[in-house]
Formats: C-alpha cells, sequence, structure tokens
C-alpha cells in the first residue's frame, strides 16, 4: 500500500481530481455567467441611450393602424401557406415512401426541384408567370379549350406570394415527415399488418401518433421559417408587415425605428409559436413520460426486492 503523502489522502494535501474538476467546472459558469449578463446590460444600456434608436417613434408606430393590418395579412399568409405545405408533405412524403418507383421518382424530383430553387427566384417568376402563360386553359390535347381564364386574374400578388411559399415549403415538410415516418420502428407496423390492420388504420393509429414526437419540433421550426420567410414577398409588393413599414418609411424616412416595430413583432410571433410548440410536444410525449414512470416504479420494486 502506498503511503498517505503519496496517494493525496492525509489532511492538507490536494483534493481529489474530480473534486478539483467540478471546482473548476462551478468557477467557469460563474465567470461564464457574469460574462453574459455583462454583455446583456451593455446591449441595453447602448440601445435605450442611442438617440439613434428613436424610441418614441417607435412607440407611435408599435400600434399604427397599417402595421397591425400587414402583420394580420403576414399571419394570414403564412398559416394558409403552412396549412398546404403540410396536406402537400404529407402526401409527397408517402409517395417517397412508396414501393412504386414512379411516385417515388416523382416525389424526389419535386422535392429536389424546390429545395433547389431560392424562394425569391420562384415568386418572381410566378408574379411574372403572364408573361409566360398569358391564359390558363383546361381542355383536350391538340383540341379545343373547354375552359380559359387570364393568368393575372388567377395568380395575383397574394395568390403568387401563397402558391410560391406553399411549393417551396412543401419539399422540405416531407422530408420533415418522412424523416418522422422512418423513425418508427418497422417492426410494429409488420405486427399490425400480423393483426389484420388496414393499412390506413396502422398509419393513423401506431405509426403517425409515435412520429410525431420527432415531427413537431423540426415541423414547429420550419412554421416559424414561414413566419420570418413572408418578408420576402415584399418584393412583389405583397402588403404584408415588412411591406408595410417600408411604405411608412419610404414616406417619413425614418428607416431605424420602423425596422425595430416589424423585428418586434416578428420576436412575438416566434415567442407565440414557441409556447405553442412546448405544448404539443408535451401532448405527444405524455405517453413516454407514462412509460418511463412505470419503469421507474417497476425498477424500484425489483430493487427492494433484492435488497430484501
Amino acid at each position: 500500500m502506498l503511503p498517505e503523502a503519496v496517494t493525496g489522502t492525509a489532511a492538507g494535501t490536494d483534493p481529489p481530481l474530480p473534486a478539483r474538476i467540478a471546482g473548476r467546472r462551478k468557477a467557469g459558469t460563474w465567470v461564464t455567467g457574469v460574462v453574459a449578463a455583462l454583455l446583456v446590460a451593455l446591449a441595453l444600456v447602448s440601445a435605450f441611450t442611442n438617440r439613434n434608436f428613436s424610441w418614441p417613434v417607435f412607440a407611435h408606430y408599435l400600434f399604427s393602424p397599417a402595421i397591425l393590418a400587414g402583420l394580420a395579412r403576414t399571419a394570414e399568409i403564412a398559416l394558409i401557406a403552412m396549412a398546404l405545405s403540410i396536406a402537400a408533405g404529407i402526401v409527397l412524403a408517402m409517395m417517397k415512401q412508396s414501393a412504386n418507383r414512379v411516385l417515388n421518382a416523382a416525389a424526389g424530383a419535386y422535392i429536389w426541384v424546390f429545395r433547389a430553387t431560392p424562394l425569391l427566384v420562384l415568386l418572381l417568376l410566378l408574379y411574372n408567370l403572364a408573361a409566360l402563360y398569358p391564359k390558363i386553359s383546361l381542355g383536350v390535347p391538340f383540341g379545343p379549350d373547354l375552359f380559359s381564364v387570364d393568368t393575372n386574374t388567377v395568380v395575383t400578388v397574394a395568390g403568387a406570394a401563397i402558391i410560391g411559399l406553399t411549393l417551396h415549403e412543401a419539399a422540405y415538410c416531407a422530408e420533415i415527415f418522412r424523416a418522422g415516418l422512418i423513425s418508427v420502428d418497422r417492426g410494429q407496423q409488420e405486427a399490425a399488418e400480423a393483426l389484420g390492420m388496414p393499412s390506413g388504420l396502422t398509419l393513423r393509429r401506431i405509426v403517425l401518433p409515435q412520429a410525431m414526437r420527432a415531427i413537431v419540433p423540426p415541423l414547429t421550426n420550419q412554421f416559424v421559417n414561414v413566419v420570418k420567410t413572408t418578408s420576402i414577398v415584399s418584393v412583389i409588393s405583397m402588403p404584408e408587415l415588412l411591406y408595410s413599414a417600408q411604405i411608412i418609411y419610404a414616406r417619413t424616412y425614418e428607416t431605424i425605428p420602423l425596422l425595430m416595430v416589424v423585428t418586434f413583432w416578428y420576436l412575438v410571433v416566434t415567442a407565440l409559436l414557441t409556447v405553442a410548440q412546448r405544448r404539443i410536444e408535451r401532448y405527444f410525449n405524455r405517453g413516454r413520460a407514462v412509460l418511463s414512470d412505470g419503469a421507474s416504479r417497476k425498477l424500484s420494486r425489483l430493487a427492494l426486492e433484492a435488497g430484501r
């Protein structure tokens, strides 16, 4: 046996290595926290003491009717585009998982094209679609048209914004849903098939409830991205939140405070979506929590029995 002076256990010697590591980590945590707090304090002091931010102007336009109308249009466009994207994404994900090679290839081509095309380019193409197709017609191939309408009548500014966002985001939603479906153990689907459950019922009652745990976080993140991406539709003169602010500061030259107003409302919407995400995640994780509690109780009971 080594002497106490060598092992470091005698009084007055250095503490054991794990204790020293824990102490250093605790000190590092305190230092990091203090530095972060100082940086935040400096940023706040700079923001509220810099007159160039024009906080009175910010307060004046924060609840301006034009700004609130733009905010409502932003929410409307984002909700419609995201709902359509989710519906299209589910269909594309099922096509991508299909054993039919034609459906699989078609879904893969769609996802590749619209993930590779920048949204700004897509919006400009749709906005100028009438230059490519002056009329949208439905009829017999190489025969008479049964129905015809001017393209500008159908693809309006709002229509171009919603169609562009839907086409773009559906490709990402498809990959999110496909990842969620892949995360579910294939054995559970095989067990359902062995019990004679129809494929639709298996998908609805067994696969999707488990897949939603993997789907909800990235899907909510994608919704937040859609809300922010709506600012791009300002290039086609869609009067959403950013474009409404641009109209005002083009007249008043108060650019910074109005951009701060836009930023504030985007932060509010993102915070609300984050709260909704937490609630939805808690809902879909409730089964896992019950299972974990049951497993913990079973382990505790076995430990008590073993101790006897």
